[in-house]
């Protein structure tokens, strides 16, 4: 999912237990979050990036096919997709974080084989998992302190 959104040139920062794993925690999901502009020429680069893994929103009872247009482009603040990859999670902010612009300046970039991707930093994730309180989020959270410390300690 991140090689085809890098591909396609959509802007974005890996989010939640991704970007969690990334960093070196061992966590399971299934879903891959990422903040992004929710820009019309965004969207429509995030569409034409995933239209054929059929992405149709998955919060919706009717399971409506992912179709955007000028009209109603503009009036999106997340989507949450079902596509043949699995779960594609767009915010347009993060808790604890921010807009996309404030998010994109608490990210790292990190380099992958199809290329780099912004990934959401330590202390921003631990604080955006603080906020959240599910179980999964602050089972998290000491691993990450962890990781945290072990990277001071390091340098």
């Amino acid at each position: 999912m991140l090689g085809r959104l890098t591909r396609g040139r959509v802007e974005f920062v890996l989010v939640g237990a991704y970007a969690a794993i990334v960093h070196g925690a061992s966590v399971m999901t299934r879903d891959v979050d990422v903040c992004a502009p929710f820009t019309p020429e965004n969207l429509f680069r995030l569409r034409d990036a995933i239209i054929d893994l059929h992405p149709w929103h998955r919060m919706t009872p009717q399971h409506l096919p992912l179709e955007l247009s000028e009209g109603n482009v503009t009036k999106l603040d997340n989507l949450y997709l079902a596509t043949d990859l699995g779960p594609l999670d767009c915010l347009s902010e993060v808790i604890a974080v921010g807009d996309y612009k404030m998010v994109l300046t608490r990210s790292i970039a990190v380099r992958f084989a199809f290329g780099e991707v912004r990934v959401l930093d330590i202390d921003a994730l631990v604080a955006t998992k603080s906020h959240l309180m599910r179980l999964q989020d602050k089972l998290v959270i000491p691993q990450l302190l962890a990781i945290k410390e072990r990277q001071r300690t390091k340098s």
